[in-house]
């Protein structure tokens, strides 16, 4: 049996030759990948002013904890760990508002804590007793203690064993790149713009008559816009004008652009009238492993994957290895930039959803490039409606989106392009300069 393992930025290459590694069973490796330390519980309590999370693991591994700001939250990531079956995150409490958690493409488990104002924190593990596996314990806010028994990093031991150091890797996150797109030095980012609907499909219409296909329509014109105003940044519309494109076809256009994300624009509709706010979706896990079923049953007519790797000529658990990785590297990459987006909406306008969303949306399937849905608002609220119609709103919803997504590109460049030059000339110029005393 083949376990699935998730990789981040690994090549094509890299992958087809460590899943033929798999199957061949070299020793060694697939145990490596099937060795994997389960999160079994997790607790909050409120102490000293803040809050002290413990985690609880079935053996010792390796943590990164940092914080982000808009919106306020602290991230850790739990190297080659999953959650264990039936785990739920405690509920919020003192100044951590909710607890999330999501697999990483590369294994680890990352934990999202979301505050309702900033705080420092710090983590530390405690040492393993017998059986009973390791507790990481995160103290959350000025002036909490780690409580009794921690550990410092280094000093914990395992039972029966040497002492065995605990190693925190401070390490920013590698970027996701989409493995099918351009690799050329200096390169533009490229960004599909998707205008939902057109022609005859009008989409949602609003009390007073305004279709939904007009209205994306130039709001993503007016991304594409600003967009191509950006050094560095390209746009490509799946539709210019109001016209229908079949879903499918949406993302086959994308992938022929060799964009780097795809974005579709929407303008949501509900009965109650009085619902208004934006919100953004991602693919769902379900989403995934229905289209992944889709692509393995119709291999022999599926697109080339991931930069001219083809399903069609590869035995089945190998295709789905394949597959597999390349739709996690894409989901992981789908929810960062989302949150991206809703951030920098939130900022802008009123959002209804203050965190993405995710469903088995067509139009998000494609195994192999970022992909978001973005409802600017609810058409069949009045009031939103008649923004929707004025070029002011929709430059400002425009504006909000593109901000967006050059925050994601900033931190996550893809490879080759202008942003991951700048990004790399900021990181040596931090490395070289002198040490603060």
């Amino acid at each position: 049996m083949i376990r699935k393992i998730f990789i981040l930025g690994m090549s094509v290459r890299a992958m087809l030759v460590l899943s033929v590694l798999l199957m061949a069973g070299v020793p060694g490796l697939a145990a490596a990948a099937s060795a994997r330390t389960t999160l079994r519980a997790v607790s909050a309590v409120q102490a000293d002013g803040g809050v002290r999370l413990t985690f609880d693991t079935s053996d010792t591994t390796t943590h990164k904890l940092f914080t982000l700001e808009r919106p306020d939250r602290i991230v850790i990531d739990l190297r080659n760990t999953r959650l264990g079956r039936g785990v739920r995150m405690p509920a919020g409490t003192g100044v951590i508002d909710t607890i999330r958690t999501g697999a990483r493409p590369d294994g680890t488990l990352r934990v999202v804590i979301e505050l309702k104002s900033r705080v420092p924190a710090r983590g530390q593990w405690l040492a393993p007793s017998g059986e009973a596996g390791s507790q990481l314990v995160v103290a959350v806010g000025r002036g909490v203690s780690m409580g009794a028994g921690v550990a410092a990093a280094g000093s914990a031991t395992t039972s029966g064993a040497a002492s065995k150091p605990l190693v925190v890797d401070n390490s920013p996150p590698r970027p996701v790149r989409a493995a099918h797109a351009p690799a050329d030095s200096d390169r533009d980012v490229i960004v599909a713009v998707d205008a939902g609907h057109g022609g005859q499909d009008p989409g949602a219409i609003g009390r007073d008559g305004t279709q939904e296909k007009d209205v994306v329509l130039a709001i993503s014109r007016a991304l594409a816009a600003r967009i191509n105003a950006e050094t560095g940044m390209r746009a490509v519309l799946t539709r210019d004008n109001d016209y229908f494109v079949v879903l499918r076809d949406r993302m086959v256009r994308a992938r022929n652009a060799k964009a780097d994300l795809f974005v579709s624009i929407h303008a949501d509709s509900i009965r109650d009238r009085n619902i208004s706010g934006a919100s953004v979706y991602v693919l769902s896990e379900r989403g995934a492993s229905s289209e992944a079923a889709r692509w393995l049953a119709e291999r022999e007519n599926a697109a080339d994957l991931m930069g001219g790797v083809k399903l069609d000529d590869k035995e089945k658990s190998l295709a789905s290895v394949l597959l597999d990785l390349s739709q996690t590297a894409s989901l992981s990459a789908s929810m960062t930039a989302a949150e991206r987006v809703l951030s920098s909406l939130d900022r802008t306008v009123e959002v209804r959803k203050p965190h993405v969303q995710q469903a088995g949306l067509i139009v998000l399937k494609s195994p192999d490039i970022p992909s978001m849905l973005v409802e600017t608002a609810y058409i069949s609220n009045p009031r939103e409606e008649a923004r929707l119609r004025t070029d002011r709103h929709q430059v400002k919803l425009a504006e909000a989106i593109f901000s967006g997504l050059r925050g994601y590109f900033e931190v996550n460049p893809p490879p080759g392009t202008r942003f991951a030059q700048l990004r790399h000339s900021q990181l040596a110029g931090i490395m070289a300069s002198p040490a603060m005393p």
